[in-house]
């Protein structure tokens, strides 16, 4: 199931407004008959309206309406599954998301950049499946291993330090993380990217990437950021240590360096240019390929039809329903009251 054009489900955020502007409404009504006399005197007053059908229309409206919105983003449903067979590579990508990683001497900042840094890695890849683990002072999956890029780069955008609140750099815990979130496919090359500034390094990272080495999986270490520091900003100014002096955070070039080698990867600095973007996709490319399944949809049938209908009924419904009683009912009982006298 998917929308053609998904744009128009952002109209269902009027729903929730025009339900707020209904109950204002209600209660700017009572208000108003409260200031006429006592609530009671004017039901007998007014024996024809109906407040349960005028709840009934409102809701009656509002499906209608969602069901509009439906059919304006054309939902589709895929008719044949195929299972490819595809020759490419398994990249899980470790994205280090600590506060260290919002300093900005890489343009726009070391966390921003390793966003766009990723999702030119991903606009390479056409065969190979991609996966993604946060970690700070903890990690854990943002995104299992897929052949659905559209998706990696939705759970990208989202990525932020807010994600994680036990701060550090927790290498090895994500490298760990990441040894098992591969396939289970044999003779394929795998990697584990790891994106991080090492600011606050827990240990364990090199221990890690030697066992990953011994399941054939290479890592490789992306540094992020300036050897001579920068601060850490905050929102309201730069992030200050307990003696009230700036915060300097600066990529620990030696322990990203050490941490490959153990890996049996490469180290690459990642600056303000598209160095290290080359670089990492000509190491790729080196990995052995193996074949991988990929389900795939296809012959998508529009389903628009349904919602249609179900629109179109709750709208004829919403025009029979009258919002006072039915008047033939009302009749009905002023003859037997009047038979009672």
């Amino acid at each position: 199931m998917r929308f053609e054009d998904p744009t128009y489900l952002w109209l269902l955020c009027l729903l929730p407004l025009l339900f707020l502007l209904r109950v204002a409404s209600h209660f700017k009504q009572r208000k108003r008959l409260r200031r006429l006399g006592d609530p009671q005197l004017l039901r007998q007053l007014m024996p024809d309206v109906s407040r349960a059908r005028r709840a009934v229309k409102f809701w009656l409206m509002m499906g209608s309406l969602a069901m509009l919105i439906l059919v304006l983003a054309r939902p589709q449903m895929g008719t044949h599954v195929s299972h490819d067979k595809r020759q490419g590579i398994e990249a899980i990508i470790c994205m280090d998301i600590s506060n260290s990683m919002l300093a900005e001497d890489v343009v726009p900042s070391r966390l921003e950049k390793s966003k766009m840094l990723v999702e030119n890695m991903i606009d390479h890849f056409t065969n190979d499946k991609v996966g993604l683990v946060v970690f700070a002072g903890d990690a854990f999956v943002q995104l299992p291993i897929t052949a659905d890029y559209v998706s990696a780069k939705m759970f990208l955008q989202d990525i932020n330090p807010s994600l994680i609140a036990t701060q550090g750099t927790d290498i090895g815990h994500a490298i760990q993380l990441a040894m098992h979130s591969f396939t289970q496919a044999n003779n394929i090359g795998r990697a584990i990217i790891v994106i991080t500034d090492g600011e606050d390094h827990e240990g364990g990272a090199e221990e890690a990437a030697a066992e990953a080495k011994k399941k054939g999986i290479n890592v490789f270490i992306l540094g992020v950021g300036d050897p001579h520091g920068a601060p850490i900003p905050t929102g309201d100014g730069y992030m200050k240590d307990a003696s009230g002096q700036t915060v300097m955070s600066a990529l620990n070039e030696q322990m990203c360096r050490k941490i490959a080698q153990a890996g049996s990867g490469m180290y690459i600095h990642v600056n303000n240019t598209a160095d290290a973007q080359n670089e990492l996709n000509n190491d790729l490319v080196k990995l052995q390929q193996g074949t991988t399944d990929a389900v795939v949809y296809s012959d998508y049938n529009e389903q628009f039809q349904a919602f249609a209908i179900i629109a179109l009924i709750l709208l004829v419904v919403d025009v029979c329903l009258m919002e006072t009683r039915n008047p033939l009912l009302k009749k009905v009982t002023i003859f037997k009251n009047k038979g009672k006298r």
